[in-house]
């Protein structure tokens, strides 16, 4: 099964990089655009043609461990990665949509399969975050354009990012005041993305308004907060959540400032500290984990992992001061550094992951 892996950590891989390559061309920085419509690909390549198809991808490796009858789940990443290639080549229309569409279709039918085996909060919150990436993807397919649909797309990672974080504070024994301060947080940010299909402006700082509530409980009562403590791979991971939760929490007072707007620098500087910001801190937390997890290899972690991690967050600072004071040339150098510290996470992942086979240590 792990052999079978390895293609949809390509396509993962194939929709990264062009949507990096995208971002540096829509910067601008003068390099070719490859295909006309790669620009313009750049969000859907990030969220769809990546993310979501490793997000579906890990679904389907956790759900096939329970037993047979399970592969059907690895639709979703097929599906999502097929929709990035479709994206990548070019083609018109709707194929691209549709495949990524399907693909969140599955991904949420996989997700509610979780929640019969475990209708536990966390798994509920994790099932509501692919239910709001397949109503992003329904939205875009009818013709809503992306700055109407990319909230929903964020609502997909963020609500599945708390819930796994809510999963492993469960071993803090949360009171049920701070339980309720979650589904409070959570309730307020769907609230935020229901009404952006009717009221632009407003469900955009609503939704901001829940994810600065999500980012101040994640930092008050995550175990990241006690774990940063510790020594290696964990004290790594929990320094990762916590620059992650930082970014959500400005990501959501930017919102709270910008919200009505569609286009333009705020804009950008809203957008990327999600999916910067926040996303892709999460990516470097998890990775560690999910890589051997999925392929079956062995990592080794060494301290060198912390050199992209500051790069992001430092790169990222950059941009968002640039966007936010229209400093052009330093949030083009900001967006460049930001690829640059995501490159040198997956070749350090590369290395790790070679010397974990040679059983370096």
């Amino acid at each position: 099964m792990r052999r079978i892996n390895l293609p949809f950590l390509l396509l993962a891989i194939l929709a990264l990089l062009a949507g990096l390559w995208a971002g540096l061309v829509r910067l601008p920085w003068p390099l070719p655009p490859l295909r006309p419509t790669l620009p313009m690909a750049h969000g859907p390549l990030m969220v769809g043609g990546f993310l979501g198809t490793l997000i579906g991808l890990e679904r389907a490796v956790g759900l096939s461990a329970l037993g047979h009858g399970r592969r059907w789940t690895y639709a979703a990443p097929a599906l999502a990665g097929l929709g990035g290639l479709l994206l990548l080549a070019g083609v018109p229309g709707w194929p691209g949509p549709l495949a990524i569409t399907l693909g969140s279709a599955v991904l949420l039918a996989a997700m509610l399969s979780i929640v019969r085996f475990q209708p536990l909060l966390h798994t509920w919150v994790m099932a509501l975050g692919s239910l709001a990436w397949l109503i992003g993807n329904v939205l875009w397919l009818a013709g809503r354009s992306i700055p109407e649909v990319v909230l929903w797309w964020a609502g997909f990672l963020v609500l599945t990012i708390v819930g796994e974080r809510l999963e492993l504070s469960r071993m803090l024994r949360l009171s049920r005041a701070r339980v309720g301060a979650f589904l409070a947080a959570v309730a307020l940010f769907l609230a935020g993305l229901a009404l952006t299909v009717f009221a632009y402006s407003m469900g955009v700082r609503v939704a901001s308004l829940g994810m600065a509530a999500l980012a101040a409980w994640l930092l008050a009562f995550d175990m990241a907060r006690r774990t940063v403590r510790k020594s290696g791979l964990t004290r790594f991971i929990a320094a990762s959540l916590l620059a992650g939760y930082f970014w959500l929490g400005v990501a959501g007072l930017l919102g709270l400032r910008f919200g009505g707007e569609t286009a333009g620098l705020h804009y950008d500087a809203f957008l990327h500290s999600i999916f910067v910001g926040f996303v892709f801190s999460m990516i470097l937390a998890h990775a560690p984990i999910i890589l051997p997890a999925v392929t079956g290899l062995p990592l080794v972690f060494h301290r060198a992992f912390y050199v992209p991690l500051a790069l992001l967050q430092a790169s990222l600072a950059l941009r968002i001061i640039g966007d936010l004071l229209a400093l052009v040339t330093v949030r083009r150098w900001g967006g460049l550094l930001n690829e640059v510290a995501i490159l040198l996470f997956l070749a350090m992942l590369l290395l790790a992951v070679r010397n974990g086979r040679k059983g370096e240590t």
